[in-house]
């Protein structure tokens, strides 16, 4: 280990997330702060974002927007300074009770076993240190977010196993077991107090307001707030990459500069695990101190 406290090319960590750009909302200035710091990140997304928006027609068709996702997907990591991103295939399962969710290739539909296969097989080969994933909330319910929060969790303690999925698991790689599992969210009272400062402004917010009282990690669930604002400009650039799903004319583009950069500049997390040496060390406090 480095004796300079910010040196983290001795840190490896694993990121699972649903959808290309879930990465960056709650977590990307964390990334940008381990990426330049020199930690050693996979980034995994679970779906190629199959039935997100087209902000513009010219950018993308609904038959090629899989395939337009993971390049944004790729040029939003080179913007944060992530090299390995990968992509587990599955089709987006769409909003909670569409017909999406009943597509067979979705990750919804996905046999669970499947998935956490996948994911251990990553971990071992990997090594993390850390874990990232979705909240148990899923942020607002989305079942993708919900459903690779669940296969990662389970492959987070799987991954040690050497028994695990051994019918199911297709490298070779050694077990291993992370020390850290943490769960990005979304605050509970954020979701309210957006809704209502939008509502002053004039502007009309994306849920309703019984959807905003609902949605969101519950606020005694955050365990870590960290002050990103270092990161928040290679954040909102790498965010900017998934041109497909920056609607100009959306209510978050609505929002003054100055409450963009405020509520871009802090992320919140779930130290959900630790574990062997390491039991109850909340490291991710840690390395953010050493800002």
């Amino acid at each position: 280990m480095s004796s300079n406290p910010k040196d983290l090319t001795h840190l490896s960590v694993l990121a699972a997330f649903a959808h290309p750009d879930d990465e960056g909302f709650g977590f990307g200035g964390t990334l940008a702060m381990l990426a330049a710091r020199g930690a050693r990140i996979t980034l995994v997304c679970s779906t190629n974002g199959d039935v997100g928006e087209i902000s513009d027609p010219a950018l993308a068709t609904p038959e090629n927007l899989y395939q337009v996702r993971q390049e944004e997907m790729r040029q939003a990591m080179k913007v944060t300074g992530v090299e390995d991103v990968r992509f587990l295939g599955y089709r987006d399962s769409g909003m909670d009770g569409t017909p999406d969710n009943d597509h067979p290739r979705s990750l919804y539909q996905a046999p669970p076993d499947e998935v956490v296969a996948k994911m251990v097989d990553i971990i071992r080969e990997v090594r993390p240190d850390l874990v990232f994933t979705h909240d148990p909330t899923g942020g607002y319910g989305h079942p993708d977010h919900i459903t690779i929060h669940l296969r990662t969790a389970r492959a987070f303690e799987e991954a040690g196993n050497g028994d695990a999925l051994k019918d199911q698991i297709l490298g070779n790689h050694q077990p291993w077991t992370p020390r850290f599992l943490y769960y990005v969210c979304f605050p509970r009272s954020n979701f309210q107090k957006m809704w209502e400062r939008m509502v002053e402004l004039g502007i009309e917010p994306p849920f309703a307001k019984l959807e905003a009282e609902k949605i969101g990690s519950p606020d005694e669930a955050v365990t870590n707030t960290i002050d990103v604002s270092p990161y928040v400009e290679t954040k909102r650039a790498s965010l900017a990459c998934h041109r497909t799903q920056m609607n100009a004319n959306g209510p978050f583009a609505q929002l003054p500069e100055d409450m963009m950069r405020e509520i871009m500049s802090t992320e919140y997390f779930t130290l959900a695990v630790s574990q062997g040496d390491d039991v109850g060390t909340d490291v991710l406090a840690e390395l953010a101190g050493q800002e």
